[in-house]
């Protein structure tokens, strides 16, 4: 498709269509990219760090009146209002670009991540798994957003001990929080892995500001790194011997962040108000549970049919009851916890009914973004796992799955 001409005026000020796809960007999709750093922070704190950017910086400003396009797309009906859309949709996606390229020639590399991370976080908030406009992958969007990490010297920073009380920049947080499980989506150490293993070692700080940003305490966060490591190193030979003993290890790590772990609950106080410390802690036994089920899938002869794993996935289903459901509630921000502890459900397991009723509840959002595509995802996982012999042993990894659909999701 070629795009329309770009619109070459310097200002920033939107103006008839564009102007209508801000008003939607705000409303509509704005509030639903960070609720949990929102609830944390008791105000609308993803506000107060989006805004700024979009009158600021215009190649930030043109991905996400592209992500407004592409949320417009998923809510309309009719092939010639949908036409009309793609031309919003590339309009955008190449003057972002175009945008981009004057930022690196300039070196302005705080707007240049900005953008960046936009082009790379934007592809798990909207659109439909078999979008077929031309796009970058997520991947290689990040692989130059980490390259500007760098060079800002944003690892160094955070791990510099004379700054131990200094909060982490949200733009560092963010990275983070990508690279961890984005590194899991690909089956790849991390890029800053180093790092988040100083963090986990650290007396002092070892938050990066994931648990206020995407609700995960840091260290179970940062131990999910290590499982992603191991996977790595597995992928290239790792003895047998040597993986169990890095499983138990790591198995060891995992129960430490339990020590002070009161158990999940509903996260409402007497009046219906939620509570943001419970939420928090609810959605980090989650991620516990998660992460334990892609540590034990790393043993070799891993058996999801196995009366342990049934168990797991139960408990899963039983805390993710306790975060709150629908268009106001969480799912979304739980792909990746929903992606892992599905992928090795059994056909009778209660995962499967509670997944499907949680969609419902979602609505038509629980066909676009990352949700949608998680979902399209574990339909076909297992289609594929119940086709296998009751008595086998083996099972389809959900990444196996992704690569023979060629499909490259991010799923956060």
């Amino acid at each position: 498709m070629t795009p329309a001409p770009l619109n070459q005026e310097s200002s920033l000020e939107p103006d008839g269509k564009d102007q209508s796809l801000q008003e939607r960007f705000i409303k509509f999709i704005l509030p639903t990219i960070f609720p949990i750093l929102d609830f944390n922070r008791r105000r609308q704190a993803s506000s107060e760090l989006i805004l700024p950017s979009l009158e600021s910086n215009g190649a930030f400003l043109h991905c996400c009146l592209c992500v407004a396009a592409q949320s417009l797309k998923s809510h309309t009906n009719g092939s010639n209002s949908t036409e009309e859309i793609d031309k919003e949709i590339m309009r955008h996606r190449y003057a972002s670009i175009e945008a981009l390229r004057a930022l690196k020639k300039d070196e302005k590399h705080q707007q240049t991540l900005e953008t960046t991370l936009g082009l790379t976080f934007s592809q798990s908030i909207v659109g439909h798994y078999d979008d077929d406009l031309p796009d970058a992958s997520w991947d290689l969007h990040f692989q130059a957003a980490m390259s500007l990490v760098q060079k800002l010297k944003l690892p160094s920073i955070v791990s510099d001990p004379a700054k131990v009380s200094m909060q982490t920049p949200f733009i560092m947080s963010l990275s983070s929080w990508i690279d961890i499980l984005g590194a899991t989506m690909k089956g790849r150490s991390p890029k800053f892995a180093s790092t988040y293993r100083e963090k986990i070692l650290s007396p002092l700080n070892p938050s990066l500001g994931l648990r206020e940003l995407m609700g995960c305490d840091d260290r179970v966060m940062h131990i999910i790194s290590e499982i992603a490591c191991l996977e790595s190193f597995k992928k290239v030979g790792m003895m047998d011997f040597a993986l169990c003993q890095h499983v138990l290890a790591l198995e060891e790590q995992i129960k430490l962040t339990e020590m002070s772990d009161a158990g999940s609950k509903m996260p409402f106080d007497a009046n219906d108000g939620l509570i943001p410390e419970q939420l928090t802690k609810n959605i980090t036994i989650a991620f516990r549970i998660a992460a334990r089920v892609f540590l034990y899938s790393l043993v070799p002869g891993f058996n999801p049919r196995e009366p342990c794993h049934i168990d797991l996935v139960k408990k899963l289903t039983t805390v993710l009851q306790r975060i709150p459901s629908g268009p106001h509630g969480f799912d979304r921000n739980l792909t990746w916890v929903y992606l892992i502890g599905g992928s090795i459900s059994v056909p009778d397991s209660p995962f499967r009914p509670f997944f499907e009723d949680r969609l419902a509840r979602l609505g038509d959002s629980a066909k676009i973004g990352n949700i949608g595509r998680a979902a399209v995802l574990l339909v076909e996982v297992w289609a594929q796992n119940d086709r296998l012999p009751v008595e086998s042993t083996s099972y389809i990894h959900w990444r196996d799955v992704m690569e023979s659909k060629k499909w490259d999701f991010l799923l956060l």
